[in-house]
């Protein structure tokens, strides 16, 4: 099983930064994409950034130049640096691994949420 803790989330200004970390730990055989999404108030859940274990990342378009994902392999932990922030960032956001378990199974776990909010 995949336990997966998230911080940094906050309030800031309209053009700040934040950044999000998210650390998985549990039992399992490997960790293969890890990614971020967000969900806004009446929206559907969106892909913000996802990256694989390699390094390959892809981003919403609407982020692109804003964020920057990375991840620590041995650690087991992705960040998300985001610049220049605008309210239309604001939604909560979460952390998704997807990985390999002992039994040759696969997972695809969730975080619980870290509010972001762009106001001023």
């Amino acid at each position: 099983q995949v336990q997966l803790v998230e911080s940094g989330g906050n309030l800031v200004q309209p053009g700040g930064s934040l950044r999000l970390s998210c650390a998985a730990s549990g039992s399992f055989l490997r960790i293969n994409a890890m990614g971020w999404y967000r969900q806004a108030p009446g929206k559907n859940r969106e892909l913000v950034a996802r990256i694989t274990t390699g390094g390959s990342a892809i981003y919403a378009d609407s982020v692109k130049g804003r964020f920057t994902i990375s991840r620590d392999n041995a650690k087991n932990t992705v960040d998300l640096q985001m610049n220049s922030l605008k309210p239309e960032d604001t939604a909560v956001y979460y952390c998704n691994v997807e990985g390999i378990n002992w039994g040759a199974t696969t997972f695809d776990s969730w975080g619980q949420g870290t509010q972001v909010t762009v106001s001023s």
